[in-house]
């Protein structure tokens, strides 16, 4: 929720918004657009709360909510599905026609509570100033659906499942490794579940690990299923080996955030790689960058990773909608990097990360 500059003797009535925060991806005749989008909604249809929280859910400290925040908490009755459709609409009207495919990736949903008060006008409890929008006669606030919040933060031991020992991970890492067994996890509804991992082997010390998702997938209404596929789809100026059509093909997607642009460049250097190098099935002992980007949300990115590297565009766009992906198959991979100045190099790919893009990246 949001802070409060409100007298201390006044009725707080805290106001839902959806928010949505993440990137945004639309196939349009001419590429993929993208965008980073941080933006709220009404949870709860009225016209006399504002639409949105705008900026201040960037800029003010929220704190979490609790059975114990003083103050009535109005209940949302419009879905987030309702309100990121309302999103899509909104952004699809500003691009080109025809629009093929959008897709939302790495996004953060949050509820947010915003205060207000009701004297004659409706008060906003941030500023302590009214809102511009006049009240009838008849407006009740205490008509609306609400009441005391009935949820709490719950919290799990990082002891690991298999082993008991301490699991360790940065404060924003979605996956936990264990040391002692040489395992990863990631958290469930109902506590940790296993991760199958490897990484490719690196050729220097003092090497950092990047965290990649690899997916063996079942692709239909297009042949994608080995990599002399792959050179055909993606027109790459290669003569198909006979023996390429017994290699099985991957789709890699990044396992940390980053920018869009950054996101769909490098989702696409390292699957049109293929990376050949065998993979070893433990952890390497070096620095690992933490896994920011759930399994969930890479997969949804893999339709957009195809568009990226399809050729003929206009011929194979449209195409996009009937395309379905299932995944057979999923591995974090952890890739290493060599680090430099001012960004993180992999020598055998030939592609580089930006330190600062990375940095950046803690804030999307």
């Amino acid at each position: 929720m949001l802070p409060n500059a409100a007298p201390e003797d006044e009725k707080l009535v805290f106001f839902p918004y959806w928010r949505f925060k993440g990137m945004l991806f639309s196939c349009v005749s001419d590429g993929i657009r993208h965008k980073f989008m941080d933006v709220s909604y009404q949870a709860l249809e009225s016209r006399y709360f504002p639409e949105s929280v705008g900026l201040r859910s960037q800029a003010l400290k929220l704190k979490f909510v609790t059975p114990e925040s003083p103050g009535r908490f109005l209940k949302p009755t419009l879905s987030f599905e309702e309100v990121m459709h309302l999103f899509m609409e909104r952004f699809r009207s500003s691009l080109p026609k025809p629009v093929f495919l959008q897709s939302h990736i790495g996004e953060t949903l949050s509820l947010i509570y915003s205060p207000f008060h009701v004297d004659k006008k409706i008060i906003d409890g941030v500023l302590n100033k009214p809102t511009a929008a006049k009240l009838p006669d008849d407006f009740d606030v205490a008509l609306l659906p609400g009441g005391r919040p009935d949820w709490r933060i719950q919290f799990m031991p990082t002891l690991c499942p298999g082993c008991g020992w301490d699991m360790y991970g940065e404060r924003d890492a979605l996956v936990l490794n264990c040391k002692n067994c040489n395992s990863a996890w990631r958290a469930g509804k109902n506590g940790f579940k296993r991760l199958k991992f490897a990484h490719m082997p690196g050729k220097e010390k003092n090497m950092i690990y990047l965290p990649f998702w690899r997916f063996r997938v079942d692709v239909s209404g297009i042949v994608l299923d080995s990599y002399a596929d792959l050179v055909r789809v993606a027109n790459l100026p290669r003569a198909v080996q006979d023996d390429w059509h017994d290699m099985g093909f991957f789709f890699w997607t990044l396992g940390f955030k980053v920018s869009p642009q950054i996101f769909i460049s490098l989702a696409r250097k390292i699957t049109l790689s293929q990376l050949k190098v065998k993979p070893e099935n433990e952890m390497p002992n070096a620095r690992l960058f933490p896994v920011t980007l759930p399994v969930e949300e890479a997969f949804e990115s893999l339709k957009i990773n195809l568009a990226s590297f399809m050729k003929p565009r206009l011929k194979l766009f449209p195409k996009l909608e009937d395309i379905t992906i299932k995944p057979k198959n999923i591995l974090l991979m952890y890739v290493p990097f060599n680090e430099k100045h001012h960004e993180l190099v992999q020598p055998d790919l030939n592609i580089a990360v930006s330190k600062n893009q990375l940095a950046m990246a803690k804030n999307l």
